[in-house]
């Protein structure tokens, strides 16, 4: 990653139109890179599997204080199926690519900005701390040599695109990176197939895990296909090291659905998402503070359901992203005869 120098001598507070950017510390010059944790830094140096994880997550998609918990148990995951976990995020305006304790604890916190790709070199520039969405994970975390990625939804296009044209900025990340992504489809409340349209415009593969059916975020089934399956993780790792090989720029998503027995009960979802939007709308909420306000208000209507719905998945995602980046290490092995 290029090394941006930032030299500034009064301290700033930059407020933008939904998160507030708080200030850290009086700036200094300095040179701003991704640190790359020495676990992390040791299995990518070994060929060992690592797995990066988001910290949007842990920030702003899971109640307090049980979050702290629940990225403890995303990570033990990813350890128990043979992965490294690689947590990314941005602390004191420096990206960093596997957290420790301490770290996690931080992001865990009340103050953490919610950091897309657009959004980091305000954060490097600030010396702000930021949880780092799907986009921005991705990109930070190929930068830093990992090559899968778990998370629980996609962002996308939102269901008023035609009226405020909202779309994601994780669609035209994963046009560039190529990086394996596993997750639960794309967050239900948004417009499912406006986005599976827009990631076959931009070029980006999408894989169902033994499904034909793309996976539906807190339900099975969204109510779309997948062009193409995979029924185990040496296949999804077969396609990764082609794709590198072809010299294809973008992601791999892979759609990795819950079992029907798991899911949120589909009227109980519907109601929810309709209630959800009804409310957002009343009150004004758009853009980037969307979606963390329909989790929030999935999370009160069921009764806490969906929240149990929404760590089922990302310790499912986790753990299937560890077995294929354990697959990508063995195809790429025989590949070169070693």
């Amino acid at each position: 990653m290029s090394l941006i120098d930032v030299c500034c001598s009064d301290a700033i507070v930059a407020t933008g139109p939904h998160v507030h950017l708080a200030k850290r510390s009086a700036l200094t010059c300095s040179d701003v890179k991704s640190r790359v944790s020495p676990e992390v830094a040791e299995a990518l140096a070994a060929g060992d599997p690592v797995v990066a994880l988001e910290s949007t997550i842990i920030a702003h998609g899971l109640p307090r204080p049980g979050n702290l918990a629940a990225a403890h148990r995303i990570e033990a995951v990813a350890r128990d199926n043979g992965a490294q976990p690689a947590t990314v995020a941005v602390l004191g305006g420096q990206p960093h690519v596997g957290l420790d304790a301490a770290q996690l604890e931080r992001v865990a916190g009340d103050d953490m900005a919610k950091l897309s790709q657009r959004d980091l070199p305000v954060a490097a520039g600030l010396g702000l701390d930021g949880a780092t969405t799907v986009a921005a994970t991705a990109g930070l975390a190929r930068r830093a040599g990992v090559a899968v990625f778990a998370t629980g939804g996609l962002g996308g296009v939102h269901r008023d695109a035609m009226r405020t044209w909202d779309v994601s900025a994780d669609l035209p990340t994963l046009a560039r990176t190529p990086i394996v992504v596993v997750c639960a489809g794309i967050k239900s409340m948004l417009d499912v197939p406006a986005t599976l349209e827009q990631l076959e415009t931009l070029g980006v593969t999408v894989v169902g895990y033994r499904s034909r059916h793309f996976a539906g975020f807190y339900r099975s089934d969204s109510g779309q296909s997948v062009p193409w399956t995979a029924e185990n993780a040496q296949q999804i790792a077969a396609m990764h090291v082609a794709r590198d090989e072809l010299g294809l720029p973008g992601a791999i998503v892979v759609s990795n659905p819950l079992p029907e027995s798991e899911q949120l009960d589909p009227q109980m979802h519907d109601e929810s998402l309709r209630s959800g939007l009804q409310q957002a709308d009343v009150q004004g909420i758009t853009g980037a503070a969307l979606t963390p306000f329909l989790l929030a208000h999935f999370h009160r209507e069921t009764a806490g359901r969906s929240l149990e719905v929404n760590i089922r998945l990302v310790l499912r995602n986790v753990a299937l992203a560890a077995r294929i980046a354990a697959a990508v290490r063995e195809v790429q092995q025989a590949h070169t005869g070693l």
